[in-house]
């Protein structure tokens, strides 16, 4: 058999990037009006099967604004976690601020991208451009971060299960059929974490490998050139990443950690701060939540999730309570990302536009 022809002459970097095309830029705002539109849409349904103005002015009198500045206070911690653990995983190459940037973006994409594929590979081209480094290299810090998620989900996982024998993890309409398919996910999820710590840690090379295959496609050959050549960058990167310390891994764990557990925080004290819910079950409650919320098909998640703090959560409180808690919960871990990632991104996006009408002249010239 022929070898395939040699591709064509591939396009710089720069051109190569998803942000800088006016027609995938719209693209983006449509994926975010859209999902904004499910968000809205499930919580402006379950406000109208479970709202009562009246009941709700009752309870509301038993405020705790204390645990709601936490609620507000542990929103901004999980951004300031997530930009740590990406200076630390980078190892100086980017700053606790850039880092804390490149975590808005990345939890932005993820907003306004389906929870199945997540905000990490269009946030890598965000990094990059942002800190003026390669590609491939901020796509293995993205990965490695992924690495620790997985990690994560190896510890809290098992934890779950074994909090099913002990308390009601899943709602009663769940009944049994729902726990098992609970548990079946999360052993799904357990053997996913299981082979993607192997690829990245063991066999980093594999990644390189999957992709050169599939840019061998006649469609993709003449973008192979360019991507290899991050995917190189990407390859030294994770294989150095892959020979650090146990101290190295084990802080990047903890900070991990830390950012999960805020997520799961910021609905156990968005919740409590208007009703004294049975604290374990609904931390744990939250964290089923969101594990489950990884596997949503739309965008950010929205609309499933708001279903999943109805389901999950709903039945901890008393009915009225319902749209205003999941009302405060999706604008702190949702429309907030939203906002603060839309600013930067088209804060560069400006920045882009305008250096490239700087340089036009000069080329002219």
């Amino acid at each position: 058999m022929s070898s395939p022809p040699s591709p064509p002459p591939s396009p710089a970097i720069d051109d190569a990037d998803p942000p800088s095309n006016p027609s995938q830029s719209s693209g983006s705002v449509r994926n975010i009006v859209v999902s904004l539109l499910l968000s809205v849409l499930v919580l402006a349904g379950v406000g109208y099967v479970t709202f009562d103005a009246s009941a709700f002015q009752r309870l509301i009198q038993h405020l705790r604004p204390g645990l709601l500045v936490a609620a507000v206070a542990i929103a901004f911690a999980r951004i300031g976690l997530g930009g740590w653990r990406l200076s630390q995983v980078s190892q100086g190459r980017l700053s606790l601020r850039s880092g804390t940037r490149g975590q808005l973006a990345w939890d932005f994409f993820s907003s306004v991208t389906p929870s199945v594929v997540g905000g990490g590979p269009v946030a890598a081209f965000y990094v990059a451009r942002d800190e003026d480094i390669a590609v491939g290299e901020s796509a293995a810090f993205m990965f490695f971060c992924v690495l620790l998620d997985q990690l994560w989900f190896l510890v809290a996982i098992p934890l779950l299960v074994l909090a099913t024998f002990t308390i009601d993890l899943l709602p009663d309409v769940a009944g049994a059929v729902g726990l098992w398919g609970l548990l079946a996910y999360f052993g799904g999820l357990l053997a996913w974490s299981s082979i993607y710590a192997y690829a990245t840690l063991v066999r980093p090379r594999l990644l390189v490998e999957i992709t050169d295959w599939c840019f061998q496609w006649r469609y993709l050959r003449r973008f192979r050139d360019t991507v290899m050549r991050e995917m190189r960058s990407y390859f030294r990167r994770a294989r150095h990443l892959g020979t650090q310390s146990m101290s190295f891994y084990a802080y990047g764990f903890v900070l991990t950690a830390l950012a999960w557990l805020a997520r799961y925080a910021l609905v156990f004290f968005v919740v409590r701060s208007v009703h004294a819910a049975d604290a374990l079950l609904l931390f744990a409650r939250s964290a089923a939540m969101m594990l489950v919320g990884l596997i949503m098909p739309t965008p950010g998640g929205s609309g499933g999730l708001e279903g999943l703090y109805a389901l999950f959560i709903g039945p901890l409180m008393p009915g009225a309570l319902v749209a205003p808690t999941l009302l405060t919960w999706r604008l702190l871990g949702y429309y907030l990302f939203i906002a603060l990632g839309a600013y930067l991104f088209l804060h560069q996006l400006q920045q882009m536009r305008d250096q490239r009408a700087h340089e036009a002249p000069t080329r002219s010239g």
